[in-house]
């Protein structure tokens, strides 16, 4: 039986207009640029206007994403969205954006697993390929999170902005599009970043609204232990699982939270600045819109190119990681 091999056809990304520096946020909480960028590289994030929901930022990502692929929104088969900021409990994220676009063909669904989300929606959409149930699938990463920040909290809120990015993925020649994947988590320290309320656990109530519970919590010094370990060691399995050494590998696009995080994964994975796409700067942790986000600057920016090797490899809420290896492709 002869392979099935899938690859990215388009890609598309959007972030909010409105830039938020370092600065600015050093008047409303005790932190200044030069604390921020010393300890994690962010200099200014997007922030959503207060009638912007995740489906809107995502809905123009998917847009852009179908425009580059070449294709209309019927002819989509499924679309997947990674967010942790859904518009409601219900209905998806990933309907709204099908009415929005008019993929009216499509089955539509959310996935959550805070950061890794975007690869493991590539992953998902693959396997949906593979299988012969679907042949387009749109995976969009899409987060306002904004939202759900504790402005109040100088050690979390500095940390994130919103955006979306998106691909559509089809079968693609062979020897190239995706390689390789590998999901993995650990249920066992999910306490570490979470949303505690607003779900079944601790619904909406006066008590968790004083108590700020429905913001972001995070135990940062663990996260980046978690981090950095898991960041090598899925990053190298992605790589063997796609017979690829280092030396084969052109560009790691990785998740954009930290930069101290980046750069210890670097070191571990013996890689030059020059071949790791990195945004975080400018967007701050966009969570599962970090990668696609990136991805996208890098293949409109000329920086990735067709028959390289790229690694995307992500951590989050969970705690998750995702690590997945592809040999670009654009033949459209």
């Amino acid at each position: 039986m002869k392979s099935i091999y899938v690859g990215i056809s388009g890609v598309g990304s959007y972030v909010p207009e409105r830039v938020v520096t370092n600065d600015a946020l050093s008047k409303i909480v005790d932190t200044s640029n030069e604390w921020i960028v010393e300890r994690t590289g962010i200099e200014e994030r997007r922030i959503a206007d207060d009638d912007t929901a995740t489906s809107d930022l995502g809905t123009l990502a998917a847009k852009r994403a179908l425009e580059d692929a070449k294709l209309q929104p019927e002819d989509i088969d499924l679309i997947i969205v990674a967010t942790v900021t859904a518009d409601h409990a219900f209905p998806s994220t990933a309907c709204i954006i099908q009415k929005n676009i008019g993929a009216m063909k499509a089955a539509a669904f959310d996935i959550n697993v805070g950061c890794s989300g975007f690869v493991y929606g590539l992953s998902i959409g693959e396997s949906f390929i593979k299988s012969g149930t679907y042949e387009k699938v749109l995976v969009i990463g899409a987060e306002a999170l904004s939202k759900i920040v504790d402005w109040q909290d100088r050690n979390t809120c500095v940390l994130f902005g919103d955006g979306a990015g998106a691909c559509v993925l089809e079968k693609c020649e062979e020897g190239f599009g995706i390689l390789s994947s590998e999901l993995g988590s650990d249920g066992t320290n999910g306490q570490v970043l979470s949303q505690p309320a607003g779900g079944s656990r601790l619904p909406t109530s006066i008590e968790t609204l004083e108590d700020r519970l429905h913001y972001v919590k995070m135990d940062g010094k663990e996260v980046f232990k978690f981090a950095v370990r898991v960041m090598e060691k899925t990053s190298m399995n992605a790589l063997e699982k796609a017979d690829l050494n280092l030396a084969d590998l052109d560009f790691l696009v990785p998740h954009q939270a930290n930069m101290r995080i980046i750069d210890a994964a670097a070191k571990k994975l013996k890689l030059e600045k020059d071949k790791i796409c990195i945004n975080l700067n400018k967007y701050g942790n966009m969570s599962s819109a970090s990668i696609p986000v990136a991805l996208d600057e890098a293949v409109k920016n000329k920086k990735i190119k067709n028959g390289d090797n790229i690694l995307l490899v992500a951590f989050g809420a969970g705690l998750t990681w995702a690590s997945m290896t592809i040999k670009w492709s654009r033949r459209k």
